[in-house]
Parts: structure tokens; sequence; C-alpha cells
């Protein structure tokens, strides 16, 4: 029988703990999505097959026009692939995290991804490399999204031929929406980046394969990278002007790195021991 380490079992509850005040939300959306794919040219199989291996909100809502007007199959795939690049952005963000795996152990990781999920994650500020109950801490955020994710779109895809179209679930969506994206905003910097890639994403509406997404995915990488540069920047700027307590506060967070890299040491040793 598998039997988890402590430190990931721990990891994976806190995990959940993480990204359950935003689960009713991906609820909401996931919900939204199955009725809009039950209520087009597919087959409830088929919606359901899309949903799972998929596993895209928005790639799958940007490919159910497509066919409906019977586009050609390249047209289909090429607008799928152009929405989800942003989840090439956010693979090479984890690699740092999670490159020590074998590569079938980062493909379930791949999988289980989401936007929610990611930026949770990120948010933890978890050193690179291996830190124990880091990975469980992963799938906690993102498991606990897909199989709600999963759950809602599903119940949507078999019950959405009983939902008028009279009811505006789309808005409804877009409204469960917001508090997810207000939730992720914990600092100026990235306040910022979200408010530059909304406008890069309104301004590019109308562009063909909802390059608009892409564009704005971008458009805040480079908000963020210049706010990590003109951070860094400042903080130099501070230890010149004062250098007796730059000095003072790098002994400390060395004094609480190195307290807890052999906290997780002793960690490590005892479970191995039990």
């Amino acid at each position: 029988m598998l039997r988890l380490p402590v430190a990931e079992r721990k990891g994976f509850a806190a995990g959940f703990r993480i990204i359950s005040p935003l689960l009713p939300a991906i609820f909401s959306w996931g919900l939204v999505t199955g009725v809009a794919m039950s209520k087009s040219i597919l087959t409830v199989p088929q919606a359901i097959g899309m949903s799972l291996m998929l596993y895209a909100g928005s790639a799958q809502l940007a490919s159910l026009p497509l066919f409906a007007a019977g586009m050609p199959l390249w047209t289909i795939l090429l607008t799928v692939g152009i929405v989800n690049l942003r989840f090439v952005i956010f693979s090479a963000a984890l690699q740092p995290h999670f490159s020590y795996l074998s590569l079938p152990r980062r493909v379930v990781l791949g999988y289980v991804n989401g936007d929610l999920g990611f930026v949770m994650f990120m948010n933890q500020n978890f050193a690179s490399g291996y830190v124990p109950g880091k990975e469980g801490t992963y799938y906690g955020i993102t498991i606990s999204n897909w199989a709600v994710w999963h759950v809602s779109s599903i119940l949507g895809i078999t019950l959405g031929a009983l939902v008028p179209d009279s009811w505006g679930l789309g808005f409804a969506g877009t409204l469960a929406l917001i508090p997810m994206m207000v939730h992720t905003i914990t600092s100026r910097s990235t306040m910022l980046t979200v408010a530059l890639a909304s406008v890069i994403g309104l301004l590019a509406f109308d562009l063909p394969y909802r390059l608009n997404l892409v564009l704005g995915v971008f458009g805040a990488l480079a908000a963020g990278m210049v706010c990590d540069e003109l951070a860094a920047r400042h903080a130099k700027r501070l230890a010149l002007a004062n250098p007796k307590a730059a000095a003072n506060d790098d002994s400390a967070h060395l004094g609480a790195r190195d307290a807890a890299q052999e906290s997780a040491k002793n960690r490590a040793t005892g479970e191995r021991r039990s």
C-alpha cells in the first residue's frame, strides 16, 4: 500500500486549505462551461471527453463556435493551442521547483495544473528544488481545483438541456471569476500586472484565435519582470545608503534560512526513521 511521507500529507492538507475559499467560484465557472458545451453541437459523451482531456475552460469555450461553424480540424487545434500557450509559461515557472522528478510525474503535474492552481502555488514562495511538503501542497491545490472543476463541468453538461438560455448563466460565470482574480492580488506589483493584462486583453479583443489572452499574459509577465527589477534596484539603493542595517538584515535572513533548512532536515530524518 502506497503511503506518502508525513510532510507531503500535511502539505496536501495545507494546499486544500489554500484553494478552498475559491472552490465555490470554480464550481460556478465549471458549471457555466458545462452548460455552454451541452448547448453546442457536441454530444454528451464528446463534451465530457473533451472536458476531461483538455481541462481548460477558455480553450473549450473558444473551440465551440468553430465546431458549430464547421471549421477544419487544424483551425480548431491551432486556436486551442494559442489559447493554451500560457501553460507553457506556467510550466517554465514550475520547472525549477520540480525538475528533480521523473518525466511521468512531471507530466501528471502538468496535467492537473490550472490558472488558479498555478497562481496560488506560486504565491507560497517555495524555494527551488526539493522542499519537504512542497509537492504535496501543489497537489492539494491543483487536485482540489481539478476535481471541483470536473464535477461541476460534467454536471453542467448532463443537466444543461434543462437550463433555459434566458437565465444568462454566461454572465454569472464571468462574475464568479472576479472574486477569484481579486483573491490572487496580494501586492501592488500584482495589481499592476492584472490591470495591464486586462487593458491589453480589452484592446486586442477583436484579434482572431483569442490572441488577446496570449498578449495579456505576455504583457503581465513583462510588467512583473519590470516590477521585480525596480524592487531589486530599490533594495540595492537602500543597502548602499545604510550598509550596517542591510548587513544586519542579511544576517537575520541567513539565520532564518539556516534554521528552516535544519528544521526540514530534522523532519526528513524523523520521517525516514518512522
